[in-house]
């Protein structure tokens, strides 16, 4: 069931032109000119100013103001971070702290400081002269990208106070009532399952996830590889490509292939494939894309059998969490009403605890299940996978980037997931486009 009410105003908008194929599909024949671009470009017979022709600019090289306007969106992001800026400095000790307590006394999480003057980085943003781009789809595109940013960086000034949430409904949306009746059903189709006792370190992980690299390498060898354990992260992140793991963490033995396929082959994926583009937001996100983009490193673990009974209830439960915050309750409320009126493990429920009092009240966590219920209605609809390949995006910039890639200015995906690939991924794709729920995903106590 789509929620599509409670997504912010500004979050993917675009120009839709009549002409703009809505479809998922890549073109048949992705490079091919346009009927009569060749005519235009080259003399005919006997014409008598042949001698003076011109050839004509590439696509790419017509729409070079643009895309240097988006080159300086692209890099203003990249300095502020929102992602590494809002996650804990001291989630491990905080967590030790809190269970010493006996569950009693919240935690206090520090955040890192600012390394950017926000004053300074608004200034640059609103300097960008959005108004000269002629193209009217990049046009709207970059004034919903700038105004992104600018949400971001009044979030990061706002951490710790309550103008933090606020911050975070404008850019991620609200719990609409239909993904709160889905995320309560998983909850009570879903049995309680016993916490995992067989856990790997975070250097096992960063070996698996090297590993995982070293096998996209081997089709693409220009595909970088960056892992990084770090002591100042909280949670398995990729920020620009690179994936950061907690040093502190341990991972269930049973989560790692899913979550490679999560992270790598979904959001490192897609950041390579963005950076081979000439529209470099495609790296950092097209405005709102976080949502679906979630979604689809949830579809990854699905196809690869990896959405298992344990990993839908925590998606479930986040927008529970997300709910009762949004309902005015605090952490050691939300911590005590995961365990005790759905039986989640305290050391999972503090972890979905944190994640949504951080800062000062986070509405992030519910782009999970909701961007999984929109890639589901997406594929019943019968649309294809293939653009959202294309680098980071939303639903809603489909045609969008459909056109682009029309106008030859987006060149077809670099990299192929290979969660796309594995054994049984394309008859799990077949069963969904059927037609299927967020519970249909549920399948017993195996995995899916």
């Amino acid at each position: 069931m789509s929620d599509r009410a409670d997504r912010p105003d500004h979050a993917g908008e675009i120009v839709n032109p009549e002409d703009l194929p809505a479809q998922f599909e890549l073109p048949e024949q992705a490079g091919v000119a346009r009927d009569g671009i060749a005519e235009d470009a080259a003399t005919r017979p006997g014409d008598p100013e042949g001698e003076h022709v011109h050839e004509m600019s590439s696509p790419t090289e017509q729409l070079a103001p643009a895309l240097d306007i988006d080159a300086r969106l692209t890099e203003i992001e990249r300095r502020v971070n929102l992602l590494v800026n809002v996650t804990p400095l001291n989630a491990a000790e905080a967590w030790a702290d809190f269970e010493r307590s006996d569950f009693g006394t919240a935690p206090t999480l520090r955040l890192r400081p600012l390394e950017f003057d926000p004053d300074l980085v608004q200034r640059d943003l609103y300097d960008l002269e959005v108004e000269n781009v002629d193209d009217p789809a990049l046009h709207t595109l970059f004034r919903a990208k700038r105004d992104e940013i600018a949400r971001q960086i009044t979030a990061l000034e706002d951490r710790d106070t309550s103008r933090f949430l606020y911050g975070s409904l404008q850019l991620y949306g609200t719990v609409a009532t239909p993904l709160a009746v889905a995320a309560e059903e998983l909850l009570e189709t879903i049995p309680p399952q016993a916490p995992s006792t067989q856990t790997v370190t975070a250097g096992a992980f960063a070996d698996a996830a090297r590993a995982e690299f070293e096998r996209y390498r081997a089709v693409y060898p220009d595909f970088p590889v960056s892992v990084e354990v770090r002591a100042d992260v909280s949670e398995l992140m990729v920020s620009f490509g690179r994936l950061l793991i907690p040093e502190s963490a341990a991972f269930r033995a049973d989560r790692v292939e899913p979550l490679l396929h999560h992270e790598v082959g979904t959001h490192v994926v897609t950041y390579q494939n963005g950076a081979r583009q000439p529209l470099t937001l495609l790296t950092i996100g097209l405005p709102g894309y976080d949502e679906t983009q979630e979604g689809l490193a949830v579809l990854a673990e699905y196809l690869t059998g990896g959405l298992d009974p344990r990993r839908l209830r925590v998606l479930a439960a986040r927008v529970v969490a997300v709910g009762k915050m949004l309902d005015g309750a605090d952490f050691l409320d939300i911590f005590e009403s995961l365990r005790t009126d759905h039986r989640i493990p305290a050391r999972t429920a503090w972890s979905i605890a944190i994640r949504v009092v951080v800062g000062g009240g986070s509405v992030k966590d519910a782009i999970y299940l909701r961007g999984i219920t929109r890639i589901l209605d997406a594929l019943a609809e019968g649309s294809r996978l293939d653009v959202l390949l294309v680098g980071k995006l939303a639903l809603d910039h489909i045609p969008l980037v459909q056109d682009l890639l029309d106008r030859e200015v987006l060149d077809a995906p670099w990299i192929r997931p290979r969660w796309l690939d594995v054994p049984g991924a394309q008859e799990r794709l077949e069963r969904l486009r059927a037609g299927a729920t967020v519970t249909d995903l549920y399948e017993g106590d195996v995995a899916a």
